[in-house]
């Protein structure tokens, strides 16, 4: 008996020790999981809630780009248009078309960023390009420029029209080249750069048409 109450309390006393020792265990397992489940939420909550709206990243640059390309796109477009009943000239009624179905959608995309940025609607009045007329390198035509092409036909508006296009193309150029310069607008600047590739191009074309 003496032996055998003796044998109970040593694995009484080994009991109680895994116990003890399993307990810390444990704590030492819920601190370490508590710091990094606190860890984890802290890291959760320094991350953004939603990814940054592109629209909302703009300069004055951008602004000004989309302010007057939208006027000397709605110039491009009414010149295109004149070409009906004025030529039988098949590479330029194609190319006419051509500007027209590439510019009017980028209209429409002016008008969207400028509203997105809390700005007024564009105009497509020519004369709203304040300080950027005929001659100040924008290659915006007069009144008097375009009456003046709308009075020809045949080959003499031909060789009119490509002159005053392509001057027209290399004003939309430079006012590209300077939004891919100064612009933060990404979708501004992808849209400046797809201007300068498009109208270099046509700018060819027409000088090859003229001779």
């Amino acid at each position: 008996m003496h032996v055998k109450t003796r044998t109970v309390t040593t694995l009484a006393a080994a009991a109680i020790g895994v116990a003890l020792v399993a307990g810390c265990s444990d704590d030492g397992s819920s601190t370490s999981m508590e710091g990094h489940s606190m860890g984890s939420s802290t890291s959760m909550e320094s991350a953004p809630s939603q990814a940054a709206d592109p629209a909302a990243d703009f300069t004055d640059a951008d602004v000004m780009f989309a302010s007057m390309m939208y006027p000397h796109h709605a110039q491009a477009v009414e010149m295109a248009t004149m070409v009906d009943g004025r030529t039988t000239n098949p590479e330029i009624v194609a190319l006419a078309g051509e500007i027209a179905a590439a510019q009017k959608p980028e209209m429409d995309q002016l008008t969207s960023w400028l509203s997105a940025w809390g700005q007024p609607a564009p105009s497509a009045d020519a004369s709203s390009m304040e300080g950027m007329d005929h001659g100040s390198g924008s290659g915006m035509m007069t009144s008097q420029d375009m009456d003046s092409l709308m009075s020809l036909s045949g080959a003499e508006f031909d060789r009119q029209w490509l002159t005053m296009m392509i001057e027209h193309h290399q004003g939309a150029v430079e006012m590209a080249e300077k939004e891919i310069a100064d612009g933060s607008n990404d979708e501004a600047v992808a849209m400046a750069r797809t201007i300068v590739e498009t109208q270099n191009a046509e700018i060819s074309r027409m000088q090859q048409l003229l001779g």
